[in-house]
């Protein structure tokens, strides 16, 4: 059996693997399923067609899975699934998914979310990011991997934020972030590419090098986005270290919806 509290309210139709742990006070609803080693702290309300996976921890006072504060939402059984290995902080607020868009807000493997942090409907983050206190995404954002927010960051809905980017405090994002940047300031501005990050998760000088020229092409040449996707091309054909590096930059430009913060 799981580790519930007495004062916990979890519903008999919730599926808890039996090394979940429930603290005082928290509620978790009927269509509820946690996996093996998560811990839910005091006053957590869990709810809504949730997944969790395993070996989550929610700190106290978070709101887990409740109705999408979309008005176009009906009542919808939309869905919101969690990975394994997250910890959540304190008065985080995750929403289920709309009809509008995929039904699922999805928060993926390993990811470190401060407290106060708002992930809207239809969000779809990935892994090892690291997200600071009150920083806040609207609705159908997508961040990729390693991507970290910074305190107070602000995602405008429909925004897509390549792994690897770094958005500074109190950032306020109305259009999609190419991946590897380093963006800050009101208006969002680009500031060059996230070497330290890089460097810490073990990229090469020579993957560095192909990252920064790709960068230059992009933000110091003048060159239209099209014109940039040229010179990318021929870039990524010409590098033998970094061509996965900057294809992935040349192919974010061209699915990017909202323009680039440039």
């Amino acid at each position: 059996m799981a580790s519930i509290h007495p004062t916990a309210l979890v519903d008999s139709k919730a599926q808890l693997d039996s090394s979940v742990e429930i603290g005082p006070y928290s509620i978790i609803g009927a269509n509820v399923t946690i996996g093996a080693g998560t811990k839910v702290g005091p006053h957590v309300v869990i709810e809504g067609h949730t997944t969790i996976g395993c070996d989550n921890t929610f700190f106290q006072f978070s709101s887990i899975g409740a109705a999408p504060q979309d008005k176009k939402w009906d009542g919808e059984p939309t869905r919101l699934e969690i990975g394994d290995r997250n910890t959540i902080r304190e008065f985080c607020t995750f929403n289920t998914g709309t009809m509008q868009d995929a039904g699922v807000t999805r928060l993926g493997h390993d990811n470190w979310i401060s407290a106060y942090v708002h992930l809207a409907h239809d969000c779809q983050v990935g892994n090892n990011t690291i997200f600071s206190n009150n920083a806040q995404l609207a609705g159908h954002v997508r961040i990729g991997d390693w991507v970290i927010l910074s305190g107070f960051a602000n995602v405008h809905q429909f925004c897509h934020i390549g792994a690897h980017a770094f958005v500074g405090m109190s950032t306020s994002l109305t259009q999609d972030v190419p991946p590897y940047v380093l963006l800050s300031g009101n208006p969002a501005a680009a500031h060059g590419v996230n070497v330290e990050g890089l460097k810490r998760r073990g990229f090469t000088r020579p993957q560095i090098d192909g990252i920064r020229t790709a960068y230059k092409l992009i933000y110091r040449s003048n060159l239209t986005l099209e014109e940039a996707k040229v010179a990318l091309l021929e870039e990524e054909m010409a590098s033998v270290d970094a061509a996965v590096q900057i294809r992935a930059m040349r192919e974010f430009l061209s699915t990017a919806t909202r323009g680039i913060v440039r």
